[in-house]
């Protein structure tokens, strides 16, 4: 398959990058979010060629609070968390937080998932480069899960994701991404049920996949939603 033949069939939807903040910071808007009252936050890979939607993000919502590890894995925790709300602005006693989960993934020309053209580099090149990593090695039967003083945030990424596969069973990368992404959401939601005081704050949480095309990047929307006094409510993006 080409490339538009494999975002067919497994990215239906996509937006340009640009289009996929706008339309999140409208939807926000309707409920009370913008710009003035909002802090906004990320978990993206620390890969370089995700942060043009990081750059987006702040041209749209100012500058945002880093939670990224590879992948976009959500390894800062509580003491992270904490520390993203301790800066959003405080207006009439309320505070609003945005958060932006968005994993990514390649696919070339040719439709091969994983990987993509960088500056300089005439080899091929892969992303996500975490990901490709640990299925290298489900792929060879040899997983090593204890912790690599050396190496904290993949022996960090491969002990969180190993507990969503099947024993003995090795996804393909889309699978793995899409994986990575619920996962993802889940550890910060996990972390925002602990820690945010819905009494005073609103928050939040959009997800999506970022996709390295052969032209430029997209973003592939997934679970959205935003929590007011307390109560969820799920966002369309479209």
């Amino acid at each position: 398959m080409e490339f538009e033949e494999v975002i067919k069939k497994y990215f239906p939807v996509i937006f340009s990058e640009v289009d996929f903040v706008r339309k999140t910071y409208n939807a926000l808007k309707e409920f009370g979010f913008n710009d003035d009252n909002s802090i906004a936050s990320v978990c993206l890979c620390r890969d370089e060629i995700s942060h043009t939607v990081r750059s987006i993000i702040k041209h749209i919502w100012g500058e945002a609070f880093n939670l990224s590890s590879l992948a976009g894995m959500f390894t800062a925790g509580k003491t992270g968390l904490k520390a993203a709300m301790h800066h959003a602005p405080r207006i009439d006693g309320r505070e609003h937080y945005v958060y932006y989960v968005i994993p990514h993934i390649a696919i070339n020309e040719e439709g091969k998932v994983g990987f993509c053209k960088r500056k300089g580099i005439k080899a091929k090149s892969r992303a996500c480069g975490a990901l490709c990593l640990f299925l290298d090695e489900l792929s060879n039967g040899k997983i090593y899960i204890t912790i690599d003083e050396e190496d904290i945030e993949q022996s960090l990424l491969k002990r969180r994701l190993l507990r969503e596969i099947p024993y003995g069973q090795v996804p393909d990368l889309l699978d793995l991404t899409k994986i990575t992404r619920k996962v993802i959401q889940e550890d910060l939601e996990n972390a925002l049920e602990k820690v945010v005081d819905t009494t005073k704050s609103d928050y939040a949480v959009l997800t999506g996949i970022q996709i390295h095309a052969p032209d430029t990047n997209y973003i592939w929307p997934a679970d959205s939603y935003v929590v007011i006094n307390g109560k969820k409510q799920e966002l369309k993006i479209e």
